[in-house]
């Protein structure tokens, strides 16, 4: 297992122009997605038209196996959770979780936010069979969008359908960093950018029009 580390994130945005939700997930293309398995809304915020506004986001990677409760199609708690610590046998970059309760049950792959009892989900199966094996392949690619389609821990059961106007892989970053959301007025393309912190600064180049 790779070594422990926690990811803290700050977006911040200074007269925006306009309202805008910020929504960041981890929805990456792999095999299975929105077929075996389901991403999750984990991180939520709306932005002001005028003024400074900031939003906070935290990573680990102490993952963790959970049995979701859902309502209205969104995560709203577990009721319990394994913590994984020391995979030692399967493929590389996969995670395997077993089903041996004895009923049909849905699984949440989440990591373990500071401060809390339950992991904050990330992938969801559904009505895993009593003796089935599920498979998880998560690498920790967060993607952000400018959408208001969808309410915090929702599963999506689709691809969100705006372009995701920034990616990063979380193990790739310092421990804390600062993301400037800005919106160009003249074509309303979406932008973020790292803050200036002694370096230039980073943009991973995706932008999405304005509705």
């Amino acid at each position: 297992m790779s070594h422990a580390f926690v990811r803290n994130l700050s977006f911040q945005t200074k007269d925006l122009g306009r309202e805008v939700t910020l929504l960041l997930t981890f929805d990456g293309d792999v095999k299975g997605i929105y077929e075996t398995f389901f991403p999750v809304v984990c991180w939520l915020t709306t932005f002001g038209q005028t003024g400074p506004y900031r939003m906070h986001a935290t990573y680990t990677n102490q993952l963790a196996f959970s049995r979701p409760q859902v309502d209205n199609g969104s995560v709203v708690d577990a009721e319990t959770c394994v913590e994984i610590n020391n995979p030692v046998k399967g493929i590389p970059g996969y995670l395997e979780a077993r089903n041996d309760t004895g009923s049909i049950q849905d699984i949440a792959l989440g990591f373990m936010s500071p401060r809390d009892l339950m992991p904050r989900p990330v992938l969801y199966f559904k009505e895993v069979e009593d003796g089935s094996n599920i498979t998880a392949q998560f690498t920790p690619m967060l993607r952000a969008y400018i959408t208001s389609d969808y309410q915090d821990t929702a599963i999506l059961h689709g691809a969100i359908d705006t372009p995701a106007i920034w990616e990063q892989n979380l193990a790739a970053l310092s421990e804390s960093t600062t993301w400037n959301l800005t919106r160009d007025p003249a074509t309303g393309h979406y932008r973020i950018t790292q803050a200036n912190q002694g370096m230039s600064n980073r943009s991973t180049q995706l932008t999405v029009a304005g509705e």
